[in-house]
């Protein structure tokens, strides 16, 4: 047998491989090359993934201690990197009966990436625990094919208001956490910018977004506030914290919401404030702090 087709010893594995990590993975989503090294790059992508996980973990253990058949639904998945790792870490090493029901979810637009993923669970034997769907993250808030409640849901860098549908579809399904890395965003700016000029005799905090550079940047940051604002509206605890390890990313806010039922009245009041001091008042159905009962899913527990 030639060496290429060697498989390395787990002792020759680089230290960032874990014990009982499935090396076919790792080399499946080329974070490992086939003699089982790392480059830079899948070193820094491995990296960011484990940073997630160790937020990520706790969550699971304690969601599992009320019920074994954890949800999570993973918004804007690309490759699945995080599903598949999450899976790997922590779901692969229940015991069968444990795993009933327990399954991961990833919601990606992009048919052929949902096809990769598919195939790659079922010859990795994850496909009892994991599913796959080509849908957008909106589509997939009225969608048959997921449960009626999730109890977290993921979104990673998902581009321009994709965030936001992953959060209506997190509030619509009452998750009990959110883990979100959100991704840029230009409709705050564009509305700032389009209300300039209405605006700016109005306040001196109109001199924060006169220039063009500033309205993008000031627009990314109060989007992030608004959507923290809106999630304590609907009685979640928010802490947001640097995602340590995405070295080549600007955009390395994460923000992680547990449902607590807390008090609404205030955060309300405060996130309907920013946007009428900031000229942002069509921006409310964007931000909602209210849901019919239509829409909800049982509250989580």
């Amino acid at each position: 047998m030639s060496k290429a087709h060697v498989k390395p010893a787990v002792d020759a594995l680089p230290p960032e491989v874990r014990a009982g990590q499935s090396v076919a993975l790792l080399q499946e989503l080329h974070i490992l090359t086939r003699d089982g090294k790392l480059n830079q790059d899948s070193r820094r992508k491995l990296k960011q993934v484990y940073h997630l996980y160790q937020f990520i973990e706790p969550l699971l253990k304690e969601l599992r201690a009320d019920h074994p058949d954890v949800s999570l639904v993973d918004h804007g998945a690309g490759k699945s990197y995080l599903g598949f790792i999450l899976y790997d870490l922590f779901f692969k090493g229940l015991k069968d009966e444990e795993k009933q029901g327990a399954r991961i979810y990833g919601i990606e637009t992009r048919a052929e990436l949902v096809a990769k993923s598919t195939e790659l669970a079922k010859k990795l034997g994850f496909d009892a625990g994991m599913s796959f769907l080509p849908l957008s993250v909106a589509e997939s808030t009225t969608s048959n094919l997921l449960p009626a409640q999730v109890d977290i849901v993921t979104a990673l860098h998902a581009c321009n208001t994709a965030t936001d549908d992953a959060i209506d579809f997190a509030l619509k399904k009452r998750a009990k956490y959110m883990v979100l890395v959100p991704c840029c965003q230009a409709e705050i700016a564009s509305v700032l910018k389009k209300n300039k000029g209405r605006d700016l005799g109005r306040s001196a905090l109109t001199e924060i977004w006169r220039h063009p550079i500033h309205t993008r940047e000031f627009g990314s940051q109060i989007t992030n506030v608004l959507r923290c604002l809106q999630l304590e509206a609907h009685g979640y605890q928010v802490n947001v914290t640097e995602l340590v390890g995405w070295e080549h990313s600007m955009k390395n806010e994460l923000i992680i919401a547990t449902y607590k039922n807390l008090p609404r009245q205030r955060p309300t009041e405060r996130l309907q404030e920013v946007l009428s001091t900031l000229g942002l008042e069509e921006m409310g159905q964007r931000f909602y702090t209210q849901l019919h009962t239509s829409e909800l899913a049982t509250e989580p527990s």
